[in-house]
Order: C-alpha cells, then sequence, then structure tokens
C-alpha cells in the first residue's frame, strides 16, 4: 500500500463516486438536453434535469470524459450580466460520428454526422441507382467508409433514408416506387450487412426519409419547439409526409403512417403509381411541376433541382408563374385535409414545397386557411425547412438515438 495520504478531505472522494453514480442515469437525458441545443449551460442543465449542481457537473464531466461534449469552464460574463457565469455546454466538435447514407430517384450520398446535427463532412452526390439495392447501399457504405478512414473518427453506428416506407419491425421498403427496386427489398438487413463487410462497428438502421428529415429538423432546424409538428416535402420524385408527436415520430403500429402522398387533391388529375388519380404524390412533386409549364426534364441536374431552379430563375414568366400556382393550389388543398385531421401546432415544408412558399407564401397559406377548420380559426404556421441534408441528418439521429439512451452502454460496444 502507498503510503502518500489522500490530499481531498475525508469523505470528498466518496461524496463525488456517490454524485456520479446518482448522476449516471441522468447521462440519457443530459446529453440529449446538449444535442439539441436545450442546454446551452450547466445551469440550465442543473434546471432541466432537477439535479443538484454538483450532480449536473458531475454529470458534464463524465460526458466530457466521453468524448461527446465540451464544457467551458470560463466561457465570460455576458455585458450587464451579474454575478459568476455559468459553465458552458457544447458538443465536441472532434469527437465520434455517425453514418448517414440516403438514396433517392437521382442518386445517393453517405455522410458524417456528429452531435448537434453538425454535418462533418459530405460525399458528392452519385448520380445513379442501380436496381440491385445491394449495390447501390454497398457504393453508399463504402464511401462513408472513406470518409472515416480520411477522418479517423470514431463512429457510433449507421442510419439510411430511403424514399419509401420501411415497414417494421422487418425493416423492408414496401414502396421504392422511384427506384425500381423490388417491393419489399430488405433495406434494413442489405444496409447492415454492407456497415458489417466494410468494418464498421454499431449498430445499423433504415427509415423514410421524409420521417427522418422531420426528426432532424424538430431536433436542429424549423421543428424545434413544436410539440405536434407535420413535415411535408418533395424528395426529387413524389411527395411524403412526416409527424413528430412530443418528440417521437409517430410511425404507425407497423412503420407506415403518413403516406400523405396519396391523398386525392385532383380527381380528374394524372394517373398515380397506386393506382388511384390526382394524388398529392403527382400533382406537386418536381415533374408535376416541370410538366405543368412545359419544360422537358433536362439530363444535367436533378428533377428537383430543375424545379427548384425554374421557380427561383423564371417565376417571372406568366407560363412558369401559373404552374406554381397550381401545385401551390393542390399543395394547400393536402394541406388542408392533414390539418383538420391532425391539428398540428407548425407546418415545415421542404423540397420544392419549400421553394413554393418562398415564391408565394400567402398564396399558400390563403389557400390552406380557407380549406381547413383550424386554419380559419387562427392559423397554422407554415415553415420552411432550414438545415441542408435534413433527411441525412435525420439518418445519423437513428444511429446516435443509442448513445442518446444510454451513452455509456452504447460506446462500450463501439
Amino acid at each position: 500500500m502507498s503510503g502518500k495520504a489522500d490530499p481531498r478531505p475525508a469523505g470528498e472522494g466518496t461524496t463525488s463516486r456517490a454524485r456520479l453514480d446518482r448522476g449516471r442515469g441522468a447521462l440519457g437525458p443530459a446529453l440529449e438536453l446538449v444535442h439539441t441545443g436545450r442546454a446551452p449551460t450547466r445551469a440550465v442543465l442543473t434546471a432541466e434535469l432537477g439535479v443538484t449542481r454538483a450532480t449536473a457537473g458531475a454529470v458534464a464531466a463524465e460526458l466530457e470524459a466521453l468524448g461527446l461534449i465540451r464544457v467551458d469552464a470560463r466561457p465570460g460574463a455576458a455585458a450587464g450580466s451579474q454575478g459568476r457565469p455559468s459553465h458552458r455546454l457544447e458538443v465536441a466538435e472532434d469527437g465520434p460520428v455517425a453514418l448517414a447514407a440516403q438514396v433517392h430517384s437521382d442518386g445517393f450520398r453517405a455522410a458524417l454526422v456528429g452531435l448537434g446535427g453538425r454535418i462533418v463532412a459530405t460525399t458528392p452526390s452519385c448520380e445513379a441507382v442501380d436496381a440491385d439495392p445491394a449495390k447501390v447501399l454497398g457504393a453508399a457504405v463504402e464511401a462513408g467508409a472513406e470518409l472515416l478512414r480520411r477522418t479517423r473518427r470514431r463512429c457510433v453506428g449507421a442510419g439510411l433514408a430511403v424514399p419509401s416506407a420501411v415497414a417494421e419491425p422487418e425493416g423492408l421498403a414496401l414502396n421504392p416506387l422511384h427506384l425500381a427496386w423490388p417491393v419489399g427489398a430488405p433495406v434494413r438487413e442489405i444496409f447492415a450487412a454492407c456497415v458489417r463487410d466494410a468494418g464498421i462497428t454499431g449498430p445499423a438502421f433504415a427509415g423514410n426519409d421524409v420521417n427522418l428529415a422531420a426528426l432532424a429538423e424538430h431536433r436542429h432546424g424549423a421543428g424545434r419547439g413544436a410539440r405536434d409538428l407535420l413535415c411535408v416535402a418533395t424528395g426529387h420524385r413524389g411527395v411524403g409526409g412526416a409527424l413528430v408527436l412530443d418528440g417521437r415520430l409517430h410511425t404507425g403500429s407497423s412503420g407506415l403512417a403518413l403516406e400523405v402522398g396519396h391523398l386525392t387533391v385532383n380527381p380528374e388529375g394524372r394517373p398515380c403509381h397506386c393506382g388511384s388519380r390526382g394524388c398529392l404524390d403527382v400533382e406537386a412533386d418536381p415533374l408535376a411541376l416541370l410538366t405543368t409549364a412545359g419544360r422537358d426534364p433536362g439530363p444535367e441536374g436533378s428533377l428537383l433541382q430543375q424545379a427548384n431552379d425554374l421557380i427561383r430563375d423564371e417565376y417571372g414568366d406568366p407560363v412558369v408563374r401559373t404552374a406554381a400556382e397550381a401545385l401551390i393550389d393542390r399543395l394547400g388543398l393536402g394541406l388542408a385535409g392533414l390539418v383538420n385531421i391532425l391539428n398540428p401546432d407548425r407546418i415545415i415544408l421542404g423540397g420544392l414545397h419549400r421553394t413554393l412558399l418562398d415564391a408565394d407564401p400567402d398564396r399558400l397559406r390563403a389557400v390552406v386557411a380557407d380549406r381547413s377548420l383550424w386554419g380559419r380559426s387562427g392559423g397554422v404556421p407554415i415553415l420552411a425547412c432550414s438545415l441542408d441534408h435534413n433527411s441525412l441528418a435525420g439518418a445519423a439521429e437513428l444511429a446516435w438515438q443509442p448513445v442518446l439512451d444510454d451513452p455509456l452502454a452504447a460506446l462500450a460496444e463501439v
């Protein structure tokens, strides 16, 4: 035994250990508060967790020791403030990352995403999608693995966003209509195998791209602070929707909720892939805008990019404006029906719908208010999604969730 005396007062070490033991159950909630920006200081963390300052300090120190957050003990007092400023809490810029992949009709992309929804690195978008999901997912994972090798980041897991409903618990892509993939392709199983083959540790997940965009926007973007958040977005083809209730995605009994693309908004409209006519999916997506405006889709750039560019560059053209207004009216009709059913406290729009909102916000809001009971009674805020690559960020949220639930256990496995 060492003859050195412990310099701490008797019982201090035991007290510190007891504080940390009490705080271990708060590690996950504390990390989620910092991750979502709701605890920018240790004082706010203390209040949100409902623990003592000492316990909050021990929790923050443990998360910092795990390499997940950074505690700034000398933040400097704000002008005019009194007393000692609280320690600032931030996600660690050089901390672990999640590998995220997104596949859409015009290509795929991989990224590394840190805590806070921060995109650390991305690959260029690949503009070819094979009819074999294993080839596409293998290429996306390998691109992400190269990012990991280049950045030398620790990876907590991987998440995949696809333009299809993903049935649970099997992880099957039930309607990859715009990918030419087999109906019911086991995308999560294929993705997980690709992740393992690439030597990447940690769990692998898969989800619908608009669901994941909504999750990312709720935690880090235009949906922050909403209780019942409705997200509707075009993507590259078709229209998707998602609902976040009390901070959690509402996916229904088997992952298939909010297939809003198959709401009928024009009974005499275009034939839809589902067998009906005039669905939002074919009346308010990028291809619908281009064809309504009499423009043939070109080979350069994705359909989404071409449609966005048309509105941004040629909205003064009467033909383009008339086409855009037709889409706005169809979209507004669909949103009004959703408002009547779901009564959300906020709506966010992504993809081409965000561009349409920017082009003529008054028209869209007027259609929704006129056609919905709750819209007439006070209006529902309609905002544009604010995150770049929000489906990628949402895919990463799937991989980060086990860490948010139990940081010690999750990091011990990777």
